[in-house]
């Protein structure tokens, strides 16, 4: 992937972004458990931050999937997983189908107020029997005249205690679970919408998930994104996105927090030497910032052939599934050379090992990317190449 002088001056616009206006903050929101989600979306939007990727009528940049990957990554930067993930749901799951399928109306209500800051979209997806299982999902939305009548829960909602609009996955019809089920954008203040509580989460603090309840919710069927049945093949697109988007979003922790504990094992004395000096210890960091790079190119492999219009389902699967495991034995294996420090709440090396786990459930478990990986080598059970 070659990166011009416009990748590297977004780039320096991210880092200065998270540097001035979340890190300094991260403690606070962490211990609040939510962060002021529209005064950061508002200032991120008149950065143009929102919509890099988005089409320029509506206030997007226009401009190709590398650029918004270095938002990802930059993103990533963020002394936490839950302010960045807020944002990943905003840029890369809940608008990508509605900009690329959506109706001009649809597009200006809802995907121009998203890119500028003034709304919070929430992808509402997962139900309390369903996460990878995105087909077995329940929540039915029935025609009656010109609305769709909504029924259903929806589960792990990332953003809806603020969001102002959902892009909800619902079953239109009674067919195949492929083809029967559709996206529709419903504001958050149509009635019969409840929002639980906030979640008491591992991990992700500042980001506020919760349960939503749709109880005969009436929205108009102009509402629907793109056709009818097409809901399942536009969210599985909607997760190529989102897996990308989370795989580089975890290159920047990764090497933060590399670099952070070098720093401590440095100054930290152990037996009249410093830790560092250890060939066990610094012999692990330099396999540890091996793995990241491997993980860096491969992100960069996929999108490259993701912006040329190639097939990216096996890359982007591969790229999951790795990002999810290394920021698990990145966090595990830094966590080690910070001994007791590392088992303290605000450590880094903990903060860390809390967010990144949720990297192998989310958009899909790490058993669902390997089953994707199979099914793309040709070796599921009884499948031939």
């Amino acid at each position: 992937m070659l990166f011009t002088q416009e990748h590297e001056e977004l780039r320096r616009t991210v880092r200065n972004f998270v540097e001035k206006e979340i890190n300094p903050y991260v403690p606070e929101w962490e211990a609040a458990g939510r962060f002021p989600i529209h005064e950061v979306f508002k200032k991120m939007g008149d950065l143009g931050l929102l919509g890099v990727t988005k089409p320029e009528e509506y206030g997007g940049m226009g401009l190709d999937y590398s650029y918004g990957l270095i938002v990802a990554e930059e993103i990533g930067g963020a002394a936490c997983g839950g302010v960045p993930l807020s944002i990943g749901v905003q840029t890369d799951m809940a608008t990508p189908a509605l900009a690329r399928f959506g109706s001009d109306e649809l597009k200006r209500d809802y995907l121009a107020p998203a890119i500028a800051g003034d709304m919070v979209a929430s992808i509402a997806v997962s139900e309390p029997h369903a996460g990878s299982d995105v087909a077995n999902i329940k929540t039915h939305a029935k025609k009656d005249g010109d609305d769709y009548v909504i029924n259903g829960t929806k589960m792990w909602i990332t953003n809806s205690p603020s969001a102002d609009f959902f892009c909800l996955l619902a079953n239109t019809s009674d067919d195949k679970p492929h083809i029967n089920k559709s996206l529709i954008i419903v504001p958050k203040d149509a009635a019969g919408i409840t929002v639980d509580k906030p979640l008491n989460k591992l991990g992700m603090r500042s980001s506020e998930t919760a349960q939503v309840f749709f109880d005969d919710v009436r929205v108009p069927r102009g509402n629907l994104i793109g056709q009818e049945g097409m809901g399942f093949m536009m969210q599985m697109m909607q997760f190529q996105e989102e897996r990308l988007w989370g795989a580089a979003n975890a290159l920047k922790g990764c090497d933060n927090l590399i670099h952070d504990t070098i720093e401590y094992a440095r100054a930290r004395p152990v037996f009249g030497m410093s830790l560092l000096d250890n060939q066990s210890v610094h012999f692990k960091l330099a396999e540890l910032q091996t793995e990241v790079e491997l993980l860096r190119a491969l992100v960069w492999q996929a999108c490259e052939t993701y912006v040329n219009g190639g097939d990216v389902l096996r890359l982007a699967s591969m790229a999951k599934l790795k990002a999810g495991r290394l920021l698990r034995e990145v966090a595990d294996g830094c966590m080690q050379y910070w001994g007791g420090n590392g088992f303290m709440w605000d450590n880094p090396a903990s903060q860390l090992y809390r967010d990144g786990r949720l990297a192998s459930i989310g958009g899909g478990a790490d058993e669902v990317m390997l089953g994707i990986i199979c099914k793309t080598m040709g070796i599921l059970p009884g499948k031939k190449k």
